[in-house]
């Protein structure tokens, strides 16, 4: 499954620190590329540097108009999921979005403009009460992958964590 993200909008200032961590979900969970229609250069900064330091290929793309990139991307047989509190049940759709082989999941950070609700192939809600669209992302992630994305190995990176039961271990990668 090719799995790509779409953020639409960001309140500046107040969504800087929230866009990055769906950005970092977004890589962690497998992901390939996160598109977004307002880019604070830090954030390509930041992104930039865990995959220097940690592996992948995890891209940021920045898009003039999302619903453009939405019709271009119906257009291509991908499948469009929408992260909604008002949408389906995880739970009862999880399995039939699985099969899919390719997603653009799309998370929001101002009110929808209705015509995404309309023009998604799966509005999924993680829950029906407010919450993070952070760990709305991670967990339609995990339930779609079933955990696969966790033996996922990044590429490419100068360090690397050895798991350990207490403590902390990480290591520089040999060139």
């Amino acid at each position: 499954m090719t799995i790509e993200v779409l953020r639409i909008g960001q309140r500046l200032v107040r969504d800087d620190r929230v866009t990055t961590h769906v950005a970092l979900v977004s890589r962690a969970f497998g992901a390939k590329k996160i598109y977004m229609n307002e880019i604070n250069p830090e954030i390509k900064e930041t992104l930039s540097k865990v995959n220097k330091s940690w592996g992948s290929d995890f891209e940021i793309q920045y898009i003039e108009n999302w619903r453009t990139l939405l019709k271009s991307k119906k257009k291509d047989g991908v499948k469009i999921i929408h992260l909604t509190m008002y949408g389906q049940n995880i739970n009862s759709i999880q399995a039939k979005i699985a099969k899919e082989k390719q997603i653009l999941i799309v998370v929001g950070a101002e009110k929808v403009p209705r015509d995404v609700y309309e023009n998604a192939d799966y509005n999924v809600a993680v829950g029906n009460q407010p919450h993070s669209e952070i760990s709305a992302l991670a967990i339609v992630l995990d339930r779609i992958q079933s955990g696969a994305q966790f033996d996922s190995k990044f590429d490419g990176g100068r360090l690397q964590i050895i798991p350990s039961e207490k403590g902390k271990q990480v290591v520089s990668k040999k060139s």
